[in-house]
């Protein structure tokens, strides 16, 4: 399959030219501004799909609105119906066509081109009334909200805001690359707007906040709830926008003579993350936990994992290393350390079910060796 993609080079056609790259069975042919028009019907007559991201939203003079998206798209059905065959078109249309102003005006009007060769030549036609669009490339300070606030926060510069209690309607740059190839491979009805799911709502001041949250995160190590949703993809835009000389950042490292232990990163409801070191014949711990339990997995060396129960005195001990990946469990009332018994530096990865309360940190001095 050929396909030709107007406005490649922008954020979306760029995000677009991505994916489709990934197919081995599609060719992609790009349309961008400073191209010739003329060659368009060419174009237009060598592809099987055309996906239609070419527009203007913020011209140098008003005029360009109805050049950049109206007449732009009356060029286009033109070529298609010059070409003979009804080549199905997909337009990225905006929530502003419903809108009586001269951006929201041209957008309607390239819709209603695009209906008419629908109607007059039977072309697919789907059409996607985009509201704000957010994700990896977006341009600060000219696509969205997100892109700005992302690439302000990260630099340490200001953001601004009118009023926090505005709410925004949010799509995720992922998601509509997902609806347009659907259209594309004919899996979605061109009988109406194509909408793209989920949309999310968000007022800009608790916007503002997750983001802020995403730059703290570096420094008191608490990882927001990233893995779906809204905060998936904010966060995996915000990241995006980070420059290579800020791929890093340090955590502290808190070292005596057993060895290290570092923290890697907290959460509010599910734990944290760390890791320890020890040198050969040294042994860690030697306390219980009432309710926090842990996990436990050798990275590398040999370690001997020792267990007494608080009451019981029943006791209990095996061996793990970095060779066998084993995750060992410690229990609440029961007493525990861990020795290296390796001729090597042991490492130990370490979750905790809770985020190291200083003030509560319910752990409890008792040597494992030593009865109740």
């Amino acid at each position: 399959m050929k396909v030709l993609i107007t406005g490649a080079s922008g954020f979306v056609g760029k995000n677009l030219v991505a994916h489709l790259h990934e197919r081995k069975d599609v060719e992609v042919l790009t349309f961008n501004r400073g191209d010739d028009i003329a060659r368009l019907p060419q174009l237009v007559s060598e592809v099987d799909f055309i996906f239609h991201l070419a527009g203007v939203n913020r011209p140098q003079v008003e005029s360009e609105f109805k050049t950049g998206n109206t007449d732009l798209t009356q060029v286009l059905c033109e070529a298609i119906k010059g070409c003979g065959r009804p080549v199905p078109v997909l337009y990225t249309s905006s929530i502003q066509a419903l809108l009586d102003n001269p951006y929201g005006v041209s957008k309607k009007r390239a819709e209603q081109a695009l209906l008419e060769l629908k109607s007059e030549h039977g072309s697919k036609v789907y059409l996607f009334r985009l509201p704000n669009v957010f994700g990896k490339w977006a341009r600060p300070d000219y696509n969205s909200a997100v892109a700005t606030f992302c690439y302000n926060i990260i630099n340490g510069l200001p953001i601004k805001i009118n009023d926090p209690d505005a709410l925004i309607s949010l799509v995720y740059i992922d998601d509509v690359i997902a609806r347009f190839i659907m259209a594309m491979d004919q899996q979605i009805s061109d009988d109406a707007l194509v909408e793209v799911q989920p949309c999310y709502r968000i007022n800009v001041g608790a916007l503002a906040d997750q983001l802020q949250a995403f730059s703290r995160s570096r420094v008191d190590l608490v990882t927001q709830p990233v893995g779906e949703g809204l905060v998936r993809a904010l966060y995996s835009t915000y990241v995006s926008y980070l420059a290579p000389d800020q791929f890093t950042y340090q955590v502290p490292k808190h070292e005596d003579s057993r060895g290290v232990f570092v923290e890697m990163l907290k959460t509010r409801d599910s734990g944290q993350f760390s890791y320890f070191t020890a040198h050969p014949g040294v042994t860690r711990g030697g306390h219980y936990h009432h309710s926090k339990t842990e996990k436990f997995l050798v990275i590398k060396g040999k370690a001997c994992f020792r267990f007494r129960h608080i009451t019981s005195n029943e006791f209990f001990e095996l061996v793990a290393e970095g060779e066998k990946p084993t995750i060992v469990e410690t229990v609440p009332g029961w007493t525990h350390d861990i020795t290296n018994i390796g001729d090597e530096e042991l490492i130990v990865m370490l979750w905790a079910n809770e985020i190291f309360d200083r003030i509560h940190p319910d752990t409890y001095a008792q040597a494992v060796g030593v009865e109740a």
